[in-house]
C-alpha cells in the first residue's frame, strides 16, 4: 500500500471520471464504494466496487475521494467517511494551469482544463469540474461545486454548499463589494450572475433572476 492508493466514493459518471483524474494525477485507484449493497461486488471500468466497511478494512492507508457533485449529500458521505477513519485525497490534474497564490482545502478536486489565476481560496470539499475559469480574489467556501464550463471572475464570494450549473457565468465584484452567492444557492446552467444572490436561492436566465413557482 502506497500514500498514492486512492478510493473513489460513489459510482456513478463523475466519480467514473474521478478515477480518470486520479489516474492522471498518478494515483492507484483501488476501489470505487457504493452504499447500495446491490452495487457491491461489481465492477465499473476494471475497478471493483466494495462498501465503505469494506474499503476501510482492505485498504486502510488509502485517501478517499467523495465524487458526488450535490453540495448536501457531498458533506454527509464526507462526514460518514471521516467517521470511519479515512482521509481525503487532493485531486488536482495536471492540466490545470494555476499561480502559485492559491490555497487549496482538504478534499479539493479540479479537473482538466480549468484555469485558476491568482490569490484564489478554496474551502473543504470543493468541486471545480472540466474546463472551469476561477478569476483573482475569488473566495469558494466548502462543499462549493462548479459543474463543467463555469466561469467565475474576480472578487466573487461563493459561499458554502452553492452550485453553479453547468455553463453559468459570474460577473466580478470589486475589492470594496464582492459579488456573493449565498449559501446553498443555486445558479442554474447557462445563468449569468450580475449580482449577490441570496443564501438558499435558485436563480435561473440571462440575466440571472429568481426562480419564481409557476
Amino acid at each position: 500500500m502506497t500514500v498514492d492508493d486512492v478510493i473513489v466514493y460513489g459510482a456513478g459518471g463523475f466519480a467514473r471520471e474521478v478515477a480518470w483524474l486520479a489516474s492522471e494525477c498518478g494515483a492507484n485507484v483501488r476501489a470505487f464504494v457504493d452504499d447500495d449493497a446491490s452495487r457491491v461486488g461489481t465492477r465499473l471500468n476494471e475497478i471493483e466496487v466494495v462498501s465503505l466497511e469494506q474499503a476501510r478494512a482492505r485498504f486502510s492507508q488509502a485517501k478517499l475521494a467523495v465524487a458526488v457533485g450535490s453540495p448536501a449529500v457531498r458533506r454527509a458521505l464526507v462526514q460518514k467517511a471521516a467517521a470511519a477513519g479515512f482521509a481525503f485525497a487532493e485531486l488536482i490534474h495536471p492540466r490545470v494551469e494555476r499561480s502559485r497564490w492559491i490555497a487549496f482545502g482538504e478534499g479539493s478536486v479540479i479537473c482538466a482544463g480549468c484555469i485558476l489565476t491568482t490569490n484564489i481560496r478554496f474551502g473543504n470539499h470543493v468541486q471545480v469540474n472540466l474546463d472551469c475559469t476561477v478569476g483573482h480574489d475569488v473566495v469558494m467556501e466548502d462543499f462549493v461545486t462548479l459543474a463543467p464550463g463555469v466561469h467565475v471572475s474576480g472578487w466573487v464570494h461563493i459561499r458554502e454548499g452553492a452550485y453553479l450549473g453547468t455553463g453559468s457565468v459570474v460577473i466580478n465584484g470589486t475589492a470594496e463589494k464582492p459579488l456573493v452567492i449565498g449559501a446553498a444557492a443555486v445558479v442554474g446552467a447557462g445563468a449569468c450572475v450580475v449580482k449577490t444572490v441570496d443564501p438558499d436561492a435558485t436563480v435561473v436566465g440571462v440575466p440571472a433572476k429568481p426562480l419564481t413557482a409557476r
